[in-house]
């Protein structure tokens, strides 16, 4: 009977668990681990933040839900990883054995890399639900004084969308409440240019995104490195093509917002063989580690050198289905090494996002995310918005009853020729 641990309950652990579980059955154990009872749904926390969801709206209890299925929940932090004793060892000093480890843990939020950066300081956040929740009960006291609004990503930041997001949502609720006209908003980012999206663009993503910026009335700055943040402000030093400094701005501020850096979280980042230098896991691919082979990792934790060089600097974004893509291949590869078999399992990489901007939307398809690619296109309309809410309730349901990846989804997008495996590995044969 083989032991295997998923690090992380968020949206790569849990639908792994539920995965590995379906795929290798009661002889073996799936135990996992997350550092609360309730799967967050990341991508609502922008409308958490302004009021349009409760925080309760977008969570789901984990342990009923996969204790129905036959797998083990602990809810405490992990407090280190030792891939030479094929162990882990809990906040309370517990350890725990395994056969298999599969590390989800999402990234850690290096607000420490900025001065006054992060929701214990200067700025706010979406990146967690509580995050959003705070972010949130600042918005409501904002709306009885309102003033300049500074929101973006900083150097080194990944996930630029939910940047997109907030911003142009933040401008929708607004002028519902018809205070826009009160609310000069500065868009600032790492990006060399808008609608980059730290993958070199999609499709005509600069053009759209660019359009929605200038139709809203939001200013942005591009090339930024942000290197302070005080109660008023947001110091910004703009930078040319070469990633020489070309201005300085000091961007009065009265409610700021910033997607920061990532790093792999401290326990992970402690296992100095598993991950590079920043602290992300080190793959190959089959989504195992090079030298702990039965260690696989799946989602922003993963280390992904930048698609490309940017004058200040980008990473590379582990978008939704892409991470989808990671769990399937993982799950097919430890049940096929249980049954003798070398792993075969490549993850697609494909990227499906959803954008919303409050009114309307943007829809980005990449196959594969990470350039050079198959299929690349943008599309816009008020049809996003209402498919990025459908798909809100979709995704949380799927994790209420463990069903990754329904019959209708997975042929619906095999129509479309978005699979999650690598063309060989024959994904449509396999149930998820």
């Amino acid at each position: 009977m083989a032991r295997v641990i998923v690090l992380g309950a968020g949206i790569a652990g849990m639908p792994a668990a539920y995965d590995l579980k379906k795929l290798l059955g009661a002889g073996h154990t799936v135990t996992l681990i997350g550092t609360t009872e309730h799967f967050q749904f990341t991508p609502s926390n922008p409308w958490v933040a302004v009021g349009w969801r409760k925080p309760d709206q977008v969570k789901v209890p984990i342990r009923p839900s996969v204790e129905r299925k036959g797998i083990e929940f602990i809810a405490q932090a992990v407090q280190s990883v030792d891939p030479e004793q094929n162990r882990v060892t809990l906040a309370d000093g517990r350890g725990l054995e395994y056969d298999y480890l599969v590390i989800a843990t999402g990234p850690a939020l290096a607000f420490d890399e900025i001065p006054g950066f992060g929701p214990d300081a200067f700025s706010h956040s979406i990146c967690t639900t509580p995050h959003a929740e705070r972010a949130g009960a600042a918005y409501r006291a904002f709306l009885l004084n309102p003033g300049p609004v500074v929101v973006g990503a900083v150097q080194g930041a990944s996930c630029f969308g939910p940047a997109y997001e907030f911003a142009m949502i933040l401008d929708a609720d607004l002028r519902k409440r018809r205070l826009r006209d009160r609310v000069p908003i500065t868009f600032v980012t790492s990006e060399p240019y808008i609608g980059h999206m730290g993958l070199g663009g999609v499709g005509d993503s600069k053009g759209l995104l660019e359009s929605e910026l200038r139709q809203r009335h939001i200013k942005w700055i591009t090339n930024a490195r942000v290197s302070e943040m005080t109660a008023d402000t947001v110091k910004v030093a703009e930078h040319d093509e070469r990633g020489q400094p070309l201005r300085e701005h000091d961007l009065p501020s009265r409610y700021t917002m910033f997607i920061p850096a990532f790093r792999g979280v401290p326990a992970v980042a402690g296992a100095k063989a598993l991950c590079n230098p920043r602290g992300f896991v080190v793959i190959d691919e089959f989504q195992r580690n090079p030298t702990h082979q039965n260690v696989y990792s799946a989602g922003v934790c993963v280390a992904i050198p930048p698609v490309e060089a940017t004058p200040v600097p980008t990473g590379a974004p582990k978008t939704g289905y892409m991470i989808e893509s990671m769990v399937t291949a993982i799950a097919h590869n430890i049940h096929d090494e249980l049954a003798g078999k070398a792993p075969s399992h490549r993850a697609t990489w494909n990227a499906i996002c959803l954008a919303d901007l409050g009114d309307d939307g943007v829809a980005f398809v990449a196959l594969p995310q990470i350039p050079p690619r198959n299929v690349t296109w943008a599309k816009q309309g008020k049809w996003v918005h209402l498919a990025k809410i459908a798909f809100e309730k979709y995704f949380m349901r799927k994790m209420k009853t463990g069903s990754t990846e329904p019959v209708y989804e997975k042929y619906v997008l095999k129509a479309l020729g978005i699979l999650r495996l690598k063309s060989g590995d024959h994904a449509e044969d396999h149930p998820a």
